[in-house]
């Protein structure tokens, strides 16, 4: 009867609830669900995405950093812990678009309010320690020389993806993963950083190094400015390369932009590399490249003579001479040396077409260059089957075909190294965020396009251009210079417009073993003088004469002009 009272107890009920209690509160607190964990992880620590370090950009020598990342104070609202009072606080120091924002009820739980912020307005915005509103590190990309070399390097938007240069065709090499700080959130919503490093999954920093010497840009950016300016040019852009091995040293073009202002990037025309972007009729310094395709095609003879008058009929057309007059009874080599485009256009019209075409197309022309930069074009090259009536003359002259300075630059250094058409470059080195060299730039030969033999009578030809042609402003005493002038007429709706002219200059150095080949090309001058032996030879020769003077080639004292 007793233990029937027993087993019927309603203590017995009570011992098996709180036992079921007590289980149950253990279990929770030793073993919770995962989504209790997850949350309550959220309220107390967090884990914020931190952007990855962008890698730096730097000249030739690895001394002059040409582009890298800063950290800058940007913040954000939390709109769960933010009091929309507190807005008001924050007037004045934000601007207004931003506070109407902040005032009312937002959705999630990031809102961005200031980003990238000067250090005294971050000064100003700390000192507040509102509820809800959190600073967080972000990287800007800056460029310490401003200006300078600003086509090349491109630029990249606010969240630091290249748009442009060589920010974007190597953004995916400079981009750094992206790591995480961890904080704990104190009483108050307000995150304390457990540690000022953040986790990254890369130890190194990006590196891509550049072939250009800054020294040389300088030169070539100080005198393209002035001869822009002085001349109310509207276009104009640099190039020097080392001949033997294809590596630009400069790149410039003009007009110019700072990459560190973002209000300048809105300019299409500003942002525009006129080196690899900008396809113009070349003129007279594109004689070089098809008299060397005449002679090895046998088309001419180097002891051949022409009679060339101030004017001449071919087909539907006329060819004159750049100086209404005529020049009688001259060599083939007086054809480049006086930039004779009577004496041209005679050996034009007897080229074939579709063989001169594919030539052309041999060297590059017609092309998109392999170099490593984004926005290269690849000119204008007409067909053979429009290669009819006085356009085969006007090609021969350097009209009726659009080029780049780049691609023009490497066929005239085919010419200066003895007939190899190299591929440009303008990467000397590429590292990755983990260390490796992911590339390496070099010479690279696409082909043998003439023999040394015809290279070496062209550099004779050119150097007496410099000597008693139309390149005599050209001539210095630090060093023997040959080269080629040209000056083109515009085009527009296929028609030549007067006084609209591009001038231009071709330029190696030393002549005994050139090392240094400049091409220098200014768009539309329109202030007094445009042919490019007034123009252009002069700005060519004080670069030279500088970089002499700074020391990087040394004077060789012998002989002058």
């Amino acid at each position: 009867m007793t233990s029937r009272r027993y087993f019927l107890s309603p203590w017995l009920f009570f011992v098996f609830l709180f036992g079921f209690v007590i289980w149950k509160l253990f279990e929770y607190h030793c073993f919770p669900d995962p989504r209790v964990l997850s949350q309550a992880r959220h309220q107390y620590w967090v884990r914020t995405l931190v952007q990855g370090h962008r890698g730096i950009i730097r000249d030739r020598s690895g001394m002059n950093i040409l582009a890298l990342s800063k950290s800058m104070p940007s913040f954000f609202i939390d709109p769960l812990h933010w009091s929309l009072p507190d807005a008001e606080k924050l007037r004045g120091l934000l601007p207004e678009s931003v506070i109407a924002k902040i005032s009312a009820p937002m959705d999630g739980r990031y809102v961005r309010v200031a980003r990238m912020a000067v250090p005294e307005l971050a000064q100003k915005i700390q000192a507040l320690e509102l509820k809800g509103l959190y600073k967080e590190e972000e990287k800007k990309r800056e460029y310490p020389n401003g200006t300078l070399l600003s086509h090349v390097l491109g630029f990249c938007d606010i969240d630091g993806k290249g748009q442009a240069g060589i920010e974007l065709a190597w953004d995916s090499t400079l981009s750094e993963p992206p790591g995480y700080r961890i904080l704990f959130r104190r009483p108050g919503g307000r995150p304390l950083p457990l540690s000022t490093k953040s986790w990254s999954r890369s130890a190194e920093s990006p590196i891509i190094t550049l072939t250009v010497d800054i020294r040389i840009q300088h030169l070539v950016e100080k005198y393209l400015d002035e001869v822009m300016v002085g001349n109310k040019a509207k276009w104009g852009a640099v190039l020097c390369m080392d001949p033997n091995t294809g590596a630009v040293l400069s790149m410039a073009s003009w007009p110019v932009f700072d990459p560190n202002n973002r209000e300048e990037l809105s300019d299409s025309k500003n942002i525009i590399n006129n080196a690899v972007g900008r396809a113009y009729e070349p003129g007279s310094t594109f004689k070089p490249v098809f008299m060397g395709i005449a002679l090895e095609s046998g088309l001419v003879r180097a002891d051949e003579a022409f009679n060339c008058p101030a004017r001449i009929k071919i087909a539907d057309g006329f060819i004159s001479e750049a100086y209404p007059r005529a020049m009688g009874k001259i060599s083939t080599s007086d054809v480049l040396v006086k930039s004779s485009n009577v004496g041209m256009a005679q050996i034009g019209i007897r080229a074939k077409p579709i063989d001169m075409y594919r030539t052309l197309l041999n060297w590059g022309f017609g092309k998109v260059s392999g170099i490593e930069l984004s926005g290269t074009e690849k000119g204008l090259l007409a067909s053979p089957g429009q290669w009819r009536g006085v356009v085969p003359a006007n090609i021969s002259i350097g009209q009726g075909l659009a080029v780049t300075p780049l691609q023009l630059i490497t066929a005239i250094a085919a010419i200066v190294n003895g007939g190899e058409l190299l591929s440009p470059y303008i990467v000397q080195e590429a590292v990755n965020s983990e260390g490796a060299v992911v590339y390496r730039g070099g010479k690279t030969v696409i082909r043998e396009v003439l023999t040394p033999e015809t290279c070496s009578w062209l550099r004779g030809v050119m150097r007496e251009t410099v000597l008693s042609g139309t390149g005599r402003q050209a001539g210095t005493e630090v060093t023997q210079a040959a080269a080629k002038t040209g000056t083109a007429q515009v085009a527009e709706k296929g028609k030549y417009i007067k006084d609209r002219y591009v001038s231009s200059f071709v330029g190696f150095w030393p002549y005994e073993n050139p090392q240094y080949l400049m091409l220098i090309v200014i768009g539309e001058p329109s202030s007094g003088k445009y042919y490019g032996g007034e123009l252009v030879a002069p700005m060519f020769k004080k670069i030279v004469e500088n970089m002499a003077e700074w020391g990087i080639f040394g004077l060789s004292g012998e002989g002058t002009a």
